[in-house]
């Protein structure tokens, strides 16, 4: 805590009184090239400040996610429609719903990454023959 205490009572105050800002408009332009150059650091720090402020306050301004579930299968077609008859499926067969699979329509366990990532509970659609 007293290296904190330090830094704000002491080492910042010290820092910032002896940065080069003039008094005047035209003092500006009279800085030279070292002078504009110890400006960079604290420059950076209030910019970086005032744009994560900005982020945090304007959720609007936040970039949004994509809304596509597809991003992989066949997005040349306007819609993607399979068909599998029931006759073809020996006992069961597991169908993808995350749109991650290497092997789509059926699931090849991508959704597992996916899930990983994101926190989701994303899982396949199970097809299983009824048992006489």
């Amino acid at each position: 805590m007293q290296l904190l205490s330090g830094l704000v009572k002491t080492t910042v105050p010290n820092y910032l009184s002896g940065l080069p800002i003039p008094d005047t408009f035209g003092g500006w332009f009279r800085l030279g090239f070292k002078d504009w150059l110890s400006l960079v650091p604290p420059t950076a720090a209030v910019a970086g400040v005032v744009y994560m402020s900005y982020l945090a306050f304007c959720p609007e301004a936040r970039p949004k996610p994509s809304q596509k579930a597809n991003n992989k299968i066949r997005l040349e077609e306007a819609k993607v429609v399979d068909m599998i008859d029931i006759e073809d499926i020996a006992e069961k067969a597991a169908f993808c719903r995350c749109w991650k699979s290497n092997n789509w329509p059926y699931c090849d366990g991508s959704h597992g990454a996916h899930n990983k990532e994101c926190g989701d509970n994303l899982g396949p659609v199970v097809v299983q023959r009824k048992k006489n």
